[in-house]
């Protein structure tokens, strides 16, 4: 009988270990995902995804 005690012991105890990680990884996407909104809705202003505001890497047409 201890022993289905202890089995049931060790099975809830990874229950909690389970639902805590998943807390905490769930937690960590809200934070990714917070921490990346306002880049996102700066890319959404733009009319295409490539438009970075920036002048392009090669400025001038390279010599032959």
């Amino acid at each position: 009988m201890i022993e289905y005690e202890l089995h049931l012991i060790r099975a809830t105890e990874l229950r909690r270990r389970a639902e805590h990680e998943r807390l905490v990884r769930e937690a960590l996407r809200q934070r990714r995902a917070a921490r990346r909104a306002p880049a996102a809705r700066r890319r959404a202003g733009r009319e295409s995804p490539s438009d970075t505001g920036h002048p392009g890497r090669h400025r001038h047409p390279r010599t032959a």
